[in-house]
């Protein structure tokens, strides 16, 4: 069944003017499957009759989906250090393994992800991507069931975790085609922040689940099984209240022409600083507080358990939206830079601290770290469409032409391509720190690397983007 809906026009007696194609009439035409045609975002009076509603619905369970998929992506983060505990036998490098091939496999599916929507339909994608998550989330309870598991099956798993991952990707490009130019960033920062809030979410739960009742035991399988219900739902609600958009185009030229521009690399090493540190350090953080204050790895209250690492997600993620406040203010590239110094500062301040044994002053580190990090997503993250913007302005393109469309569908481009490589970083923070352990026996060595990228990447942002260059139109970005 094919339906029309067209916006009611009120102001009847309103002298006839030009209307431009923006302020055209938007007629919706819904196809079966959830199917519609003629979404027109930037049309005023079809966004307050329609469009909001439509776009706030599809946001929300977007916003869920990906929360699910981080979940998932991340869940190994929290399971890795119980493994001892079930009767499982892992070298700290095999531990560091499983934690970090999920981030791997995630960071690699976010370049086809990027393009499934158009694709396939953004509410489709979500079902399918949705039911993906059963996957892993089944089998992981499965395998740690048995301490006899072999590392290789154990791997195998973690990785197909990888597909909480690739769910970002998706749902932001989902999303984008949803909203008008002026609402985006609003959007797309509450979808990231909520999927953020997954690995939080994770590590503060799944502690409490598998202790409840569990005396001297651990129900170690609920780990996975406990969010089958919620991934159930997310399927149902995406097919239930979720659209498909017509208009929703994938733009292979554009992904090309982006990979082409410099300034695309040179965002995703800064990226890979910024979300990379943070979703690297929340996948090791568990690790690293049993590995080195195992007193305070988890805190009994009554016949359950808890574990503080999930602070460090938690912050990180609530910090993201106000980096991109004050990106708009400042500049993205100012606070870039501040944000880099607060990690060069934070890390070097943990190297110092670590010989004193004291896990309150550890923490306290490590959530600034955290913090910065958060900081540095939201700025980083608002810098590259107002470096594209500046190239088009240096090179002479008048708003509207085809040549500054063109650079428009660079940067919506380059904004999926960033966040795929920024992630490979949730792989190398682990793999540092595993490789310290295994060359020196602890993570001194790691952390002042950490410290000398960081220091590194704020020079790069200085001498690229706060000193005003001809190439981007003299503008500070």
């Amino acid at each position: 069944m094919t339906t029309t809906d067209t916006p009611s026009m009120t102001d009847t007696a309103a002298p006839p003017r030009s209307i431009s194609p923006a302020d055209a009439p938007v007629t919706l035409v819904h196809r079966p499957g959830r199917w519609i045609d003629g979404w027109n975002a930037e049309n005023p009076i079809f966004w307050q009759a329609q469009g909001r509603a439509i776009a706030r619905r599809n946001l929300g369970w977007s916003i869920f989906a990906e929360f699910l998929g981080f979940i998932i992506w991340q869940l190994w983060s929290i399971v890795v250090v119980m493994l001892p505990a079930a009767g499982f036998t892992l070298s700290s490098s095999e531990l560091f393994w499983l934690i970090s091939v999920p981030s791997l496999v995630g960071a690699t599916l976010r370049f086809p992800y990027t393009f499934m929507v158009a694709i396939f339909g953004g509410r489709n994608w979500t079902i399918v991507s949705a039911a993906l998550l059963l996957i892993p989330a089944t089998l992981l309870g499965f395998v740690v069931a048995n301490p006899e598991t072999p590392f290789a099956v154990l791997l195998l798993v973690a990785a197909l975790g990888g597909v909480g991952g690739g769910n970002f990707a998706s749902s932001m490009a989902n999303i984008t085609y949803f909203f008008p130019q002026k609402e985006k960033g609003w959007a797309l920062g509450l979808n990231a922040a909520g999927g953020n809030l997954g690995t939080s979410v994770a590590q503060f739960a799944v502690p409490i689940v598998v202790t409840i009742g569990a005396g001297a035991t651990l129900n170690i399988s609920l780990a996975g099984w406990m969010w089958i219900p919620l991934i159930l739902v997310a399927m149902w609600g995406a097919w239930r209240y979720m659209d498909n958009l017509s208009s929703a185009k994938a733009d292979f030229a554009g992904a090309a022409a982006a990979l082409r521009e410099p300034h695309l690399w040179i965002m995703a090493l800064l990226y890979i600083g910024t979300f990379g540190s943070f979703i690297g350090f929340a996948s090791v953080f568990p690790k690293l507080i049993a590995d080195q204050f195992p007193d305070f790895s988890t805190f009994q209250i009554g016949s359950t358990s808890l574990t503080l690492a999930f602070l460090g997600a938690l912050v990180g993620s609530l910090a993201r939206p106000y980096g991109g406040r004050l990106a708009d203010r400042f500049g993205g590239a100012r606070v870039t830079v501040g944000a880099f110094s607060v990690m060069a500062l934070g890390a070097l301040a943990l190297v110092w601290t670590l010989p004193l044994r004291n896990f309150f002053v550890f923490l306290a580190c490590f959530l600034v770290l955290f913090a910065a990090t958060g900081m540095g997503n939201g700025s980083t993250y608002r810098m590259i469409p107002s470096i594209f913007a500046a190239r088009s302005q240096a090179k002479g393109y008048e708003p509207g032409s085809p040549e500054a469309t063109k650079m428009l569908r660079k940067s919506a481009a380059a904004l999926g391509l960033i966040s795929a490589i920024g992630a490979y970083g949730g792989f190398l923070v682990p793999q540092v720190l595993n490789a310290s352990q295994l060359a020196t026996g602890g993570y001194q060595a790691a952390f002042y690397g950490f410290v000398a990228a960081y220091a590194s990447l704020l020079l790069l942002t200085v001498v690229v983007y706060v000193i005003p260059r001809t190439s981007l139109a003299k503008q500070r970005i």
